[in-house]
């Protein structure tokens, strides 16, 4: 399949140019390569790890949910340019999918975590840079038993902030560092927040709005979301994919 072909098709089902996202987010096609598109890798991440897993899974293109550019632009020189060196020396293009990802109804990282964690997804919440990327639904079973579920679908140990009631009933759901995010939750009227990490002070609003909180890891929540539209492609094209596991334990 060509290149151009499936950006465009990527670009128009994630509905890359309407999403807001972090300016350096430089979401779409940012490396291309010459070759057609026959196996994809797909990764939380870009990094020298995962540049080198793409080649040698022999893929033509490593889609991610974090891309080459959140610091701005740079010099390319140390691991910037290991990196960029290593997608051009193996011919690998890379496409990179932030917040367009996360909100996605059908792959993306938060209704797709909410459906596997067996939460009857209700609508969005969650506003970052204009759009809505959550998602909230409902569950029913004791805290104790959502954090269990929580830990066995994502195979960590997430940590628990337990202020809110013994019962999950209406669950909020942001992948990644969505922290800040806990006051939202709060006001929609959830008694259960899931995302991946926090900042010290999230710890006091929790307790304060007296509200459930789990933080499950940055990189294994938003693991979810990659593979789904690998999935989605493999089965809209024919395409084969692997999914490049690089975790960090955060």
């Amino acid at each position: 399949m060509k290149l151009s072909a499936l950006t465009e098709y990527l670009d128009q089902y994630l509905s890359t140019a309407e999403i807001g996202d972090y300016p350096n987010a430089l979401n779409g096609l940012q490396v291309a390569n010459r070759s057609d598109i026959k196996k994809i890798a797909a990764a939380v991440d870009v990094c020298a790890a995962t540049v080198r897993m793409a080649a040698e899974a022999k893929a033509q293109l490593l889609l991610v949910h974090h891309g080459l550019f959140w610091t701005g632009p740079r010099p390319l020189v140390g691991p910037q340019y290991d990196r960029v060196a290593g997608l051009l020396s193996a011919d690998i293009a890379l496409y990179s999918s932030h917040l367009p990802l996360d909100r996605h109804a059908e792959v993306g990282n938060n209704p797709v975590l909410g459906r596997q964690l067996g939460v009857e997804i209700k609508g969005g919440f969650g506003e970052l840079h204009g759009s809505i990327i959550g998602v909230w639904g409902e569950t029913a079973g004791t805290r104790e038993e959502f954090v269990a579920r929580v830990g066995k679908l994502l195979g960590v140990t997430p940590r628990s902030l337990p202020f809110g009631p013994d019962r999950v009933s209406r669950v909020g759901i942001v992948t990644g560092a969505a922290g800040s995010l806990i006051g939202q939750a709060a006001a929609h009227g959830l008694d259960t927040f899931l995302t991946g990490e926090g900042v010290h002070h999230s710890f006091f609003d929790a307790e304060e709005l007296k509200i459930n909180v789990i933080y499950a890891g940055h990189y294994a929540t938003e693991t979810v979301g990659v593979r789904a539209l690998a999935d989605h492609l493999v089965s809209k094209f024919g395409l084969t994919t692997v999914f490049l596991d690089h975790p960090t334990g955060m």
